[in-house]
């Protein structure tokens, strides 16, 4: 049996360059792509055996009616235990919904670049980030941040300038990445010129972002992981 994942789309367009449903349809999954910018949600949770929250524009501590029915959404799937993982704004709005709205914040200066991650022992024995090694490469981007330090997260990954990179919820399926492990090498390159203008005043480098762009394998082992852990799920 394939497991049936929840894909919120928190973009202003309902595709992204990641081309992610897609991916999670390759794994054997049967994607429900919900465009939830634009207020297209479920009207029940059962069925689902997984959901993905995707990057936004917004700061999950904003006043916009989407935002407060994804609050409710992942607190209600909290109490189904369905597992949830969310990229950049994703994490974010998780942290904000399980955590506190206090535990997003806007950054004095983004976080911009190709990095590499520094590896929290925890993640030796996590059921998605166990393959991602003692350091992990991906790329960054984001002007708000969760913090960390609240007892209910564990702490995966951190960077010199962001101590909650990947984080988990408790000892439940809930996962955070700040960074954006689901971008190909080919696809990242589209992604920075699509970008240009916003990412050179977040203080970025084209150029070099373009040079230093990777596959970012074992990133990205942590969304199969995931896939995966959705369809033993629904087994």
């Amino acid at each position: 049996m394939s497991g049936r994942l929840l894909f919120l789309q928190n973009g202003p367009s309902r595709n992204s360059v990641a081309q992610l449903p897609e991916r999670f349809a390759s794994w054997g999954l049967d994607v429900d792509a919900r465009w939830a910018y634009d207020g297209d949600f479920p009207e029940r949770l059962d069925g689902y055996d997984g959901i993905f929250l995707s990057g936004s524009p917004h700061g999950a501590y904003e006043d916009v009616p989407f935002i407060h029915r994804e609050h409710e959404l992942i607190r209600e799937a909290v109490s189904l235990d369905i597992p949830m993982l969310g990229v950049c704004f994703g994490s974010q709005i998780l942290g904000s919904a399980l955590c506190g709205r206090d535990q997003v914040f806007r950054r004095s200066v983004c976080e911009v670049g190709n990095k590499w991650l520094d590896v929290a022992s925890a993640a030796r024995t996590d059921l998605i980030a166990d393959a991602i090694g003692e350091r992990v490469y991906m790329f960054v981007w984001h002007n708000d941040e969760v913090r960390a330090g609240h007892p209910d997260m564990t702490i995966l990954a951190s960077s010199d300038l962001c101590p909650n990179q990947i984080w988990r919820y408790r000892d439940r399926k809930v996962w955070g990445i700040q960074g954006h492990p689901e971008v190909t090498q080919a696809q990242a390159r589209v992604w920075f010129e699509q970008n240009r203008v916003t990412m050179e005043r977040d203080g970025a480098d084209i150029d070099e972002l373009k040079a230093t762009a990777d596959e970012a394998l074992p990133a990205k082992t942590m969304l199969s992981k995931f896939a995966a852990l959705c369809g033993a799920t629904a087994a």
